[in-house]
This record gives C-alpha cells, structure tokens and sequence, in this order.
C-alpha cells in the first residue's frame, strides 16, 4: 500500500466522509471504516467506490465512480470531524466505529 497522509500506510483507516451533493447512508455526513485500494486512490465505504480527484474537485476530494458525486474524505480530528466548509454538518458515527472514535476524542 502506498503511504500518505490519508492512508498513513493503513489498509483501514477510520475516517470522516461528506458527501458534497447529497447524503451518506441517509446522512449528509458519516464517520466510519474505510479500506484503500493498494494505491491509496481508491477509497471503499458502505459500498461507495471513492476515487481520488487529486484537488481538481469543486468542494472534495474524491468522486463516487458511479454517480460522480464529490465527497470529503479526511482524517477523524479529536475535535470530533473535520469538516470542509467550517459549516456545522450533522454527522452520524457508524456503530461499529464508535469505540475508536471515542479513544480518538478522548486524545488516547
């Protein structure tokens, strides 16, 4: 797997993903488990396929291969989410990421 700053090297890394154009899971943002491809191009969560746009998106900075949706894909801050926009976003913790997301605001 290539390293970077948003794979750190991991095949799976908890993280904070905005849809720009609409909803994620029925919410406009989710924080969840993501895989990468060997690449770290390529971005898998809840049966999204993300690809990288490499900062030529609009408003994110990756694409849903299928819809051409843009997301914000980043690391989870102890501050709870890394929002793009500054503007408050509802988000929604996954279930089975909760006890990570805990550890991880709590600086752990």
């Amino acid at each position: 797997m290539k390293t970077s700053q948003l794979t750190r090297g991991l095949q799976r890394r908890l993280m904070y993903v905005e849809n720009k154009d609409g909803l994620v899971g029925g919410e406009p943002a989710r924080i969840g488990w993501v895989a990468f491809s060997k690449s770290g191009r390529t971005v898998r969560y809840r049966g999204l396929s993300l690809i990288s746009i490499g900062g030529r998106g609009v408003r994110g900075n990756f694409m849903d291969e299928e819809t051409r949706e843009e997301y914000w894909v980043s690391g989870v801050k102890e501050r709870g989410s890394n929002v793009h926009n500054h503007a408050p976003v509802r988000f929604v913790v996954d279930e089975d990421a909760l006890a990570e997301y805990e550890r991880l605001r709590s600086g752990a």
